[in-house]
């Protein structure tokens, strides 16, 4: 037995002392549009698959649409039989859940790091990524921060509700980023960061945003940036299933409101040598101004992964901190590179144009993807907005341009992988059309 398997073999018995009313753990991994599959384990298996014991899922589970269908994509699906494919588990990461009305307990699982891991698994595309820094020596630091909306749990004509607040009968009761909105909904909130905090996740600040009932948690820097991205997917599970505990409904939708901001996924990434020294800090940070320049253009090819539906596009250019075009500045929250205040260990950059309802793995791999595409071509980035204010790139504002820049641009094919992006793309022309027939239908639904 490897000393891998010995410690997965020591968790699930420690795991299983501590918790002996727990009979049933979920194994889960998150596809392409963001959604969680997997199987539900006796308890007493998981020490065998711990020991060794193969675990197998459809590969082509990864490839799920948002609306439930899986696409016929190259061979891949309906046209290769949809094979198994082995999945290991993800040291570290097998809590009890407390949003259940049974006692269980959930784990996630992972092809990368298999024999033959999925190559278009957004776990495995970010650690192909993260091996390339390794190799360069060098090691991402990453901190994500959610914004998500609490809807009430019933619709009202089809349609969703704020929360209201729960001490007074008021329709319009939602003070904008006042500190009070938090106390008046503290019981849901505090329970939403003691249970990230038991899967393992460093959920830290709550801050009420402009939204009604709209709401930010930030996480603590992470130096594992694979776990900062498992952070971020374990978070949007476990605060859906407190909300409903409490009564309401959490979305991370990125634009649920025409008339109030979206949800956004911001996500601080500082970068050090093997020396432990932040690269863009020297040279009056000059690697900073690389790693900005190559992150804005790949951007607007990055587009269906920052926006990865029809609804995220909307929410560009909608209101103050929103950007309409590819930019960056200092301390600036409408640009879409910001880079906050700090000293120089601490200098990072900012990336503030993801969606919250994106795929945490994906968005991840592309922003470092970028870092890397500037720090390789060594070229200065456009005027800051603190310089200029009319500065910045268009990016496609539709899923289909996106779609098309994305699949035709060489350095973000060569970053992520071209078996990748292929498939992802076909996932969101098909995605697209789905999306059509909808409309054309007129059977407008609800996702949340």
């Amino acid at each position: 037995m490897t000393s891998l398997a010995t410690g997965l073999v020591d968790e699930v018995r420690a795991f299983r002392l501590a918790h002996p009313e727990i009979r049933y753990v979920d194994l889960i991994c998150l596809d392409i549009p963001g959604h969680f599959y997997g199987k539900r384990y006796p308890i007493e298996m998981l020490e065998k698959v711990a020991a060794g014991s193969t675990l197998k899922l459809p590969q082509n589970a990864v490839l799920l649409g948002t609306q439930g269908g899986v696409y016929p994509i190259g061979d891949y699906c309906l046209h290769d039989g949809d094979p198994d494919a082995t999945r290991r588990l993800v040291p570290g990461t097998l809590k009890r859940v407390r949003w259940e009305k049974q006692p269980l307990a959930q784990m996630l699982i992972t092809s990368d790091g298999t024999d033959t891991p999925i190559g278009f698994e957004p776990r495995e595309v970010l650690a192909r990524v993260l091996k390339r820094f390794t190799r360069r020596g060098l090691r991402p630091v990453v901190a994500f921060e959610l914004e998500f909306y609490l809807f009430d749990r019933k619709l009202k004509d089809g349609m969703p509700q704020h929360a209201h607040d729960p001490l007074c009968d008021d329709e319009d009761d939602q003070a904008n980023m006042h500190i009070e909105r938090v106390s008046r909904f503290s019981d849901v909130l505090h329970e939403m960061v003691d249970a990230a905090r038991e899967q393992g996740v460093d959920a830290t600040v709550i801050t009420a945003e402009l939204g009604p009932g709209q709401f930010e948690i930030n996480f603590g820097h992470c130096v594992d940036a694979l776990r900062a991205a498992d952070w971020s997917a374990l978070f949007c599970r476990s605060t859906r299933g407190v909300a409903t505990k409490h009564g309401y409904r959490a979305s991370f939708m990125s634009k649920p409101w025409l008339d109030a901001p979206g949800s956004g996924m911001h996500v601080h990434v500082s970068l050090y040598d093997e020396a432990g020294r932040n690269v863009f800090a020297p040279n009056d940070k000059r690697e900073l101004r690389h790693a900005v320049a190559g992150c804005l253009a790949l951007l607007p090819h990055c587009m269906p992964i920052f926006a990865p539906n029809h609804n995220a596009f909307r929410r560009y250019g909608a209101m103050v901190n929103a950007a309409s075009r590819a930019s960056w500045g200092f301390e600036d929250r409408d640009a879409c590179i910001r880079i906050p205040e700090s000293d120089d260990v601490n200098l990072r950059v900012e990336h503030r144009l993801a969606g919250a309802d994106a795929n945490p793995y994906l968005v991840l791999a592309a922003i470092l993807t970028g870092i890397e595409h500037g720090l390789d071509a060594g070229r200065e980035p456009i005027a800051p907005l603190n310089v200029d204010r009319s500065s910045g790139v268009d990016f496609p504002g539709d899923m289909l341009s996106a779609v098309a820049a994305m699949r035709h641009d060489p350095a973000v094919c060569e970053g992520l992988g071209d078996d990748f992006v292929m498939v992802y793309c076909e996932n969101k022309r098909q995605d697209h059309l789905d999306f059509m027939n909808v409309i054309n239908s007129r059977e407008y639904r609800w996702f949340l």
